[in-house]
């Protein structure tokens, strides 16, 4: 799978995954779909500082917001820093969780497509 660049509006920034691509997480190992980006950091102070420091991201990275799976399969939101993710060597095995079908509509070459805003 060929990863494409997103270019974002907002700041000069750029995320090195697209919506739609399934990621996985460096350290924990769980998986996910991205739904959304935030160029820079956007969640709540209170979020940020539940970090512990020695492993905390840096603020001026990309964001994604991940449709995930638990290791025990349980479907869950997750916000992670752009330095945290690596692509997806799992595939062939789709990720399911149940908001999925609510923002896309397909997967093609193991990429979700969005869903069409007037269906």
């Amino acid at each position: 799978m060929t990863t494409t660049e997103v270019v974002l509006p907002r700041v000069n920034s750029k995320a090195k995954y697209p919506i739609g691509n399934q990621v996985k997480h460096r350290i924990f190992g769980f998986r996910g779909v991205i739904f959304d980006v935030d160029p820079v950091f956007a969640n709540s102070e209170e979020w940020y500082k539940s970090i512990p420091e020695n492993v905390r991201p840096k603020r001026d990275q990309p964001f994604y917001h991940l449709f995930a799976i638990a290791p025990d399969k349980a479907p869950y939101v997750a916000y992670v820093s752009e330095q945290n993710l690596v692509d997806d060597d799992e595939q062939d095995e789709p990720i399911s969780h149940p908001e999925i079908d609510g923002i896309f509509e397909d997967i093609i070459d193991g990429r979700f497509v969005l869903r069409n805003k007037s269906n």
